[in-house]
């Protein structure tokens, strides 16, 4: 036996992703611990608790976690309805960490601060593959790992406002004027908008969502004015095709913003390149810079940047990582993954070989292993984590077997208002495509046989139609 055998597999992060990946684990007998830096299981979905997914139930359901809840005389929702973020963690995260099998083995509060080799740097190989992982928590606690996967997601670092991919002019002192993708608009946080200017940046399904819900609010509160600004020229990509769209539920959502835009209800404008940030008497001016060179601004109570998120792999400084330039995901994995070639539903299937680094034990899995890139699903970090959990087991040949079932649209976000049985307001989820299985290489898992549909906003702007 392996000295490493005895010690556990750290998961980070306690979504579904890594409690996925907990369900695992204890099905092939490996010891584990998972740490979540929240007070709950699903911390993080929990802030986006009031949307509603346009996947149904039976795509965000792990298997392993589902043998084991079934086990345990769990009653499951509805496979075709849509659930809210708030559901996905009350009728099933909650549940499942709670089960015996995975309780003792999550600790919450406990936020990862730096992963490394014990008595090695990133410097030193003799050895290294057979020497634990360090994982030093914020609090001074130290574990230590045979592996670690890495789920703790981008929800913690979205995307800043500057359209070169850094702050804007004075982003950081308008903070308190500044709102992240999803607000609660017709919520929790309904005070901050109702009767106030809000600039909405971003063009992705996000963005969309979040304008629908001004609208409404609009609709009902004196006052309320809603902008939308984008870096294209046209807002064509988040429309969609209306009835001809590919994707049912992007043209139906489309089209409901477009009938805002053109109605007036919501002010469009476009080639929006934010420059800088200034206060105002309790107000923000946003100055906007063109291509041309010419600067313009124009003057809100809120601005929500719904621009995406990116990967932190700040903590891995220490380990051995093999990073594409561009996306920050696994240079293996970023070409099936590239929002300018597919969307949601046209990613190959993938696993442990597309996810492995250098640094042997250290995977990013879910969110976390797509980097930038906003094609994500909760499906495909279900079965990544079975992937590699099955390699950690020996059982390369279950590694090496995977497969996916998606949605060819992809999973987006809808009113939660808007329906509780499978039609959302973005139109009803289509039928599946086939299950597409093939190698780890994903070549022969369908690439070349799907309808390639591009929803990668055209100016970079990772809109997160997927990210879940």
């Amino acid at each position: 036996m392996n000295a490493l055998d005895s010690l556990p597999v750290v998961v980070i992060g306690a979504g579904p992703t890594g409690l996925a990946a907990a369900a695992h684990l204890h099905e092939r007998g490996l010891p584990f611990v998972v740490l979540e830096a929240g007070d709950t299981p699903g911390a993080a979905v929990a802030q986006w608790g009031h949307v509603r997914l346009f996947s149904p139930w039976r795509y965000n359901i792990d298997p392993a976690a589902r043998r084991i809840l079934d086990d345990a005389g769990w009653i499951a929702p509805d496979p075709e309805a849509l659930p809210t973020g708030a559901e996905l963690v009350g009728a099933y995260l909650q549940p499942l960490a709670e089960l015996p099998h995975l309780k003792p083995h999550v600790r919450y509060g406990a936020r990862v601060q730096a992963i490394s080799r014990l008595g090695l740097d990133r410097l030193r190989t003799a050895g290294r593959d057979t020497t634990p992982f360090l994982v030093r928590l914020a609090d001074g606690d130290e574990l230590l790992a045979r592996a670690v996967l890495d789920a703790s997601g981008t929800w913690g670092t979205p995307n800043v406002l500057g359209a070169s991919g850094l702050p804007a002019r004075g982003e950081a002192d308008v903070a308190a004027y500044l709102e992240h993708a999803l607000p609660d608009v017709l919520g929790a946080d309904r005070d901050r908008f109702a009767g106030r200017h809000t600039l909405v940046v971003g063009a992705g399904h996000s963005a969309a969502n979040t304008l629908l819900s001004l609208a409404d609010l609009a609709a009902t509160e004196p006052g309320t004015e809603v902008t939308w600004a984008i870096r294209t020229t046209s807002p064509a990509r988040t429309y969609g095709g209306g009835d001809a769209d590919a994707l049912p539920a992007r043209g139906a959502l489309g089209a409901r913003l477009r009938g805002h835009v053109d109605a007036d209800r919501v002010r469009l404008l476009t080639g929006f390149w934010v420059h800088a940030l200034t206060p105002a008497d309790g107000r923000v001016r946003v100055v906007v810079r063109h291509a041309d060179g010419g600067e313009e601004s124009v003057l809100v109570d809120r601005v929500v940047a719904a621009t995406g998120f990116r990967p932190d792999h700040s903590i891995t400084a220490e380990l051995r990582l093999d990073l594409d330039p561009v996306l920050g995901a696994t240079r293996a994995l970023a070409p099936l993954i590239d929002p300018n070639e597919h969307s949601c539903g046209t990613v190959p299937p993938h696993g442990i070989d597309e996810l492995t680094h250098p640094e042997v034990g250290y995977h990013a899995v879910g969110m976390k292993s797509y980097g930038r890139a906003p094609t994500f699903l909760m499906a495909t970090g279900y079965e990544q984590v079975r992937s590699v959990v099955a390699a950690l087991a020996g059982d390369w040949a279950a590694a090496r077997d995977v497969q996916l079932d998606l949605p060819e649209t992809g999973v987006c976000s809808s009113n939660a208002a808007d329906s509780v049985s499978g039609d959302s307001c973005c139109g009803p989820t289509p039928a599946a495509e086939p299950a597409r299985r093939g190698l780890a290489t994903g070549v022969s898992g369908g690439l070349l046989s799907l309808v390639a549909v591009d929803t990668a906003p055209a100016d970079g702007q990772a809109g997160g139609c997927c990210a879940s």
